[in-house]
């Protein structure tokens, strides 16, 4: 069964320390310099899985004391609770738990790590990973599927690339690189939206 490893971000400055500072990111969370051109929406998110209402906002005061943006404050909502901010090199970061109520203090623990990638059409992309050797856990239709990937350090979901974007809060409009690449056990290649992986 195919995982992912770790994402490697490509940043204009990988010294900034904001990933550490912010979410205290270990291994699974790379950084590369780069200056290749990008604009608007990179068509991807990335969201932090955590237990509890206050340690999302523990980890969103973090974020934007160590510089990122608010695209969407933290708020109550009909799955739980959650918040979205854009880090200073671009990336967009969805911190969120499906508890609606703290049952303890705040921590800086994260459960889990999932990769969106915003695509244009769900169903191609799906086949397109399925050939390439990743397991399906749970597909909705042409509006999302999420990969089984027990022992991955990253989850991988597929979302409309439309929707991923109202759902960070951010237009859907983008050029250029995603700044991103995948490393997993599944190969090297492109995908049908231009998001490369590579062997790790």
């Amino acid at each position: 069964m195919a995982s992912i490893e770790s994402v490697a971000l490509e940043v204009t400055d990988p010294s900034t320390g904001f990933h550490s500072s912010a979410f205290g990111l270990g291994p699974e969370v790379r950084l590369r310099a780069s200056d290749v051109p990008t604009t608007g929406f990179r068509g991807f998110t990335l969201s932090l899985t955590v237990s509890r209402p206050s340690t999302v906002d523990a980890l969103v005061g973090a974020a934007v004391d160590a510089g990122a943006s608010t695209l969407k404050p933290a708020t109550k909502s009909f799955w739980g609770y959650g918040g979205v901010v854009q880090a200073p090199d671009g990336t967009i970061w969805k911190v969120a738990t499906s508890a609606k109520k703290d049952t303890g203090p705040a921590t800086r623990e994260i459960d889990q790590i999932v990769l969106l990638l915003g695509v244009e059409d769900v169903a191609a992309s799906k086949r397109f990973y399925v050939e390439h050797g990743l397991t399906v856990g749970k597909s909705f239709g042409r509006k999302y599927v999420d990969f089984a990937m027990p022992s991955s350090p990253v989850k991988l979901g597929l979302y409309g690339r439309r929707a991923l974007a109202k759902d960070a809060g951010v237009p859907p409009e983008g050029t250029g690189s995603h700044r991103l690449t995948i490393g997993g056990d599944a190969g090297s290649f492109t995908d049908p939206d231009g998001f490369a992986w590579e062997s790790v």
